[in-house]
């Protein structure tokens, strides 16, 4: 599961995290709200751990300004203590742009955090630097495959070089390989057959609200029913 933020204004109606995260950026309460999201997450995580089998692990974004607060590091090992989630149920994920800006202080800081026991996701990778050679430096479980790259996918072989390129580099560093914006069974079937290790997108289920994900995941018979 991720967990996505939008803001429900009483005038303008449900706003995606772009229109405002900006502006929360500048006034200095993403800070405050990055925190925030992350102890409901981990709330809601905590109640979905079932008794036995596989952990339910849920990703959160962290905004850059909150990834380079000094206090970051202390403060997800005081809301996974708060909470009592495991920290291998939690997944941080980091841009590839903010990881690039100075790679020996995101290094340090990821090193930290999994040594909480914390997995780390470069998302959106491939709309920034797309530089391989920064992962032996950092210690990231995951890359994401930005969505722009699945998408074409389906329409050439050039496409499926690029996606086979990055998952074989991956997988030589240790790194696994999240594809994003599935849509269709054939993308789905291509990144398959490319040993890429997730999907998410619209084809597995689209965003939606809490209530609905937990009706959703309980009717899948393989799942545990989960609280809500």
């Amino acid at each position: 599961m991720e967990a996505l933020l939008r803001w429900r204004h009483p005038r303008l109606g449900l706003m995606p995290p772009g229109q405002f995260i900006g502006i929360a950026e500048e006034n200095g309460l993403i800070v405050p709200i990055g925190n925030w999201v992350l102890r409901q997450a981990c709330e809601q995580a905590r109640e979905w751990q079932p008794p036995h089998g596989d952990p339910c692990k849920v990703a959160v974004n962290v905004s850059a300004i909150q990834f380079a607060s000094g206090d970051f590091v202390e403060a997800v090992s005081a809301i996974l203590a708060e909470t009592g989630l495991p920290p291998a149920c939690l997944e941080l994920e980091i841009t590839e742009s903010v990881l690039m800006q100075n790679p020996e202080i995101p290094g340090r800081q990821i090193s930290d955090l999994r040594s909480l026991g914390v997995s780390i996701a470069v998302d959106d990778f491939g709309t920034g630097y797309s530089a391989l050679g920064y992962l032996q430096r950092l210690p990231v479980d995951y890359l994401k495959i930005d969505q722009s790259f699945v998408k074409e996918i389906s329409g050439g072989a050039n496409s499926i070089r690029l996606v086979q390129a990055i998952v074989t580099m991956a997988h030589s560093l240790g790194v696994k390989v999240t594809a994003e914006g599935v849509e269709t069974e054939e993308q789905m079937g291509v990144l398959r057959r490319l040993g890429c290790d997730q999907v998410q997108g619209f084809l597995l289920g689209q965003p939606m609200p809490l209530a609905q994900a937990i009706r959703e995941l309980n009717a899948r018979p393989e799942r545990l029913p989960l609280a809500s």
